[in-house]
Parts: structure tokens; sequence; C-alpha cells
């Protein structure tokens, strides 16, 4: 999907943002309500599956693919690079100590004594090379997608929990929330007119997902790529289709982007890495 049609729409059936106070739980009850009532044949713990939760024709093709996903070779690598021993003698694992029992779904998350404000799993990887005098990965694809494809493979089953303890985490969130609907680029569209408004419609040959669940099945393998790729190379692929200029990736607005779109999938069941078109 090279260009998105300026002929989208915004059809808001009911559902407005709340772009006031943070309120996270209100936030998801209007998310989720609004999907339930577009789509209501879909069970809200299948979303984890993307644009496959609302067509079966795709479905049965993807779920045919996932019998020999074309993402396996990136959970080996990325095994490999993650047990890697570094010069000091320590490798990622280090850095890590509970991943065997997944720590995917503890991120992105917002910190409060360090100036960044909102923490990724991908920062959370390349602080750790530097720490230990290492070089840091590229955060749109390659190592750092194949290590972030195999610590959320780990963390398959886990649950989304993105929670807001503090005014900080708050303040993050509306920005996130605001970015997610915000129109931009000569297209003038925002992450919502397409992936919440439009969600099931077609552009072009494509179908359009729904953002409830987006973030449960990142990084993800896209046959137009040819590879694995993270979750902020996809946002600045979003940005261009839409003729904006696009942040670089673990920019503060995409990190505080994801905090709300993450928020925004409370409640669904980590699915990655995932395999999309």
């Amino acid at each position: 999907m090279k260009k998105l049609l300026p002929v989208l729409t915004c059809c808001l059936i009911g559902f407005y943002p709340l772009l006031s106070e943070a309120d996270l739980d209100s936030d998801l009850k209007a998310f989720k309500g609004y999907f339930k009532a577009k789509f209501p044949s879909v069970e809200e713990p299948d979303y984890q599956n993307g644009v496959y939760a609302i067509d079966s024709a795709s479905r049965e093709q993807w779920v045919e693919m996932e019998e020999f996903p074309p993402y396996e070779l990136h959970v080996d690598n990325g095994e490999i690079v993650f047990h890697k021993k570094f010069k000091n003698g320590k490798s990622l694992a280090t850095c890590f100590p509970d991943y065997k029992e997944g720590v995917k779904h503890k991120y992105p998350y917002f910190s409060e004594t360090d100036k960044r404000g909102v923490i990724t799993l991908e920062l959370a990887i390349n602080d750790c090379l530097k720490a230990n005098g290492e070089r840091p990965f590229k955060y749109k694809k390659g190592k750092m997608g194949d290590v972030s494809a195999y610590l959320s493979y780990l963390s398959r089953g886990k649950v989304t929990q993105v929670k807001l303890d503090s005014d900080g985490a708050k303040a993050a969130y509306e920005r996130g929330k605001q970015f997610f609907y915000a129109k931009r680029g000569q297209l003038n569209l925002s992450c919502a007119d397409c992936h919440v408004y439009n969600s099931g419609n077609r552009v072009r040959a494509d179908l359009l997902s729904p953002a409830l669940g987006h973030t449960s099945h990142f990084p993800v393998y896209r046959s137009k790529w040819g590879n694995l790729g993270t979750m902020h190379r996809r946002y600045g692929g979003c940005n261009k289709q839409v003729r904006a200029k696009p942040f670089k990736a673990q920019s503060k607005q995409y990190r505080e982007l994801e905090l709300f779109h993450t928020a925004m999938s409370n409640g669904q069941v980590i699915n990655a890495p995932g395999q999309r078109k």
C-alpha cells in the first residue's frame, strides 16, 4: 500500500476521543465499546490477530502461513544475539534477568527517574548495550527487531497492562493520545482515521486493521518489507503514507504514542512476533 486514498472519511458513530484529563479506564471502555459495536461478531481476545480477526479469507491464508511462519528465523537469531557475550563477559540477558518469564508485556512504561519519560523495550535493549560499552542497534530492524522478536515470543500469553501511576505518566499518555487523533500530512489523516473510524474498509486491495490489539503482535514480519520490523518502523511508514514527515524511531513523540497505543490494548494477550502483508 504505497499511498492512502484521500477519500477516507471519519464516521464517529458515537465515539469521540477524550482529550481532557487522562482517564485510562474511561478511554479504554469507550475504545473497546466502539469496536464491539462496529464488529459485533468479533470476540475481544481475537483482536490480538489484527486484521485477521475481521476478515475470514485473509485469516485462512494466515493460519496456513503460521505453520511455517517467516519470523521464526528472526526469533532464532534474536536468541543468539541476546545471549552473545559482550567484551566484558556480560550479555543482554544480564540486563533482563527475568526474560524467561517474559518481559515484553512490561513495556512501555513511564519512568519518574529517567528524563526521557517513556521507556520502551527497544530503548531498554540499547540502554543495556551502551551501559556495557557495546554499540547500540538501529531501532527499526535487524538485530533490534530480532532481539525484540525473541523477547516478545517468550512473552506470548502474557497480558498487556499499561499503568498510569503518576502525573508524568498521565501527561505522556495524553500527548500520545493527542498524537493518535491529530490529523497530519498532505492527506490530513490521523492514526484514528485509518485504524478506528475506517477499520475494516479497503484502501485499494488492503483492509485497514483495527487499532485494538495492534501492539500485541509487534514486532512483525511484513511481506511488503521482506523482513521483520519494529513498531516504530511502522509508525514512520504510516506517517510517510499520509505524506507527513516522520519522526525518528524512538523519538519522544513515537514513544508517547506507543504508550497510549499500547494502553488501548490493555487486556490483550501478547501474540508477538506476528506476520502481516
